[in-house]
């Protein structure tokens, strides 16, 4: 048993979809509703954070402190639940610094967090030194490496599958379409679909990292998180299901694929989905879709890991609302 805070509102819904599987030609969709896990706007992130704040519980933390893209929705839901456990955060975004906070950002400044911007090349020499400096004042440090994607992140999502599983009963899965980025939360389920012998597969649609290097993070994952489960398993990155012909124009670029997704879940399901990660992982659905690799008869489940506060940043506000 893995020390485990109640943090979330689970289990969240499983929805169908039959307006947009009637566009994509008659396909089943349905959709696992992680955007609505209770926490600041919700998003995948509560999930992990329920383990991973109990840890840092156990160890007297005082201080959160991780990193992100000035958008993350990461670092949106730590610094609530650091306002929630009474608690520092702090937070080393990378990116353009905006100049309104709009967003996510605008959340993060809302919670309280305390803000360290650095570039992308440098996030980690950043990450270390704030680390460093809380330390030496006795802030009781905690450190959360990008997007809570380490053994305990992704055993949240092995615990996640299993809750999938007990929703289902006899319905037949036969893909679970989700975003991936860090690698965690896929190799969750990953994992989750191992522990359980699942039939189906779990294909995750590369946000911003080639499918080898993926692929390679999540059997990585999944093999650690195994450990923290009570039980070794031996996954490989051949085992792991990755299509990286998504990547548009590079990590938090909207493009006409993520504006064509986000509009058509809006219009036809009334969800909402974000620009970086919902919107490009649902673009990727539909394409596959429209060129024939899901069959007729088969079960899709596209699985929202939430993020939907990005819609409101002024730069994917604009370009939405732009035509």
């Amino acid at each position: 048993m893995i020390p485990r805070l109640k943090l979330a509102a689970l289990p969240t819904p499983i929805e169908f979809l039959p307006r947009l599987g009637a566009y994509l030609g008659g396909l089943r969709i349905l959709i696992k509703r992680d955007d609505l896990t209770g926490v600041a706007f919700g998003g995948n992130k509560t999930r992990k954070l329920e383990l991973v704040l109990a840890e840092a519980q156990s160890v007297g933390a005082h201080t959160l402190i991780t990193v992100g893209a000035v958008q993350s929705n990461h670092c949106r839901q730590v610094a609530a639940l650091a306002a929630r456990m009474g608690l520092k955060c702090k937070l080393v975004l990378y990116g353009e610094i905006p100049s309104r906070a709009s967003g996510n950002l605008f959340l993060d400044r809302l919670f309280g967090a305390e803000i360290f911007w650095t570039s992308k090349d440098a996030r980690n020499e950043t990450l270390n030194e704030v680390f460093g400096e809380a330390w030496a004042r006795g802030e009781r440090p905690y450190l959360i490496p990008l997007g809570a994607s380490n053994p305990l992140g992704a055993a949240a999502y092995a615990l996640a599958f299993d809750e999938l599983l007990q929703q289902i009963q006899s319905e037949r899965v036969d893909w679970i379409v989700v975003a991936s980025s860090s690698g965690g939360t896929q190799a969750g389920l990953v994992l989750g679909a191992h522990r359980r012998h699942f039939h189906g597969r779990i294909l995750g649609i590369s946000i911003d990292e080639p499918e080898r290097e993926l692929k390679e993070v999540v059997a990585f994952l999944a093999r650690e998180a195994s450990d923290r489960l009570g039980k070794a398993m031996t996954i490989h990155p051949e085992d792991v299901f990755v299509n990286a012909d998504y990547l548009g124009g590079g990590y938090g670029v909207m493009g006409e694929a993520e504006r064509e997704a986000i509009t058509l879940f809006a219009q036809l399901e009334g969800v909402l989905l974000d620009p970086v990660y919902t919107g490009r992982a649902a673009a990727g659905l539909i394409d596959l879709a429209r060129k024939g690799f899901f069959h007729r008869g088969e079960t899709i489940l596209f699985w929202h890991t939430g993020g939907t506060p990005a819609l409101f940043a002024d730069k994917y506000q604009n370009q939405l609302l732009s035509e």
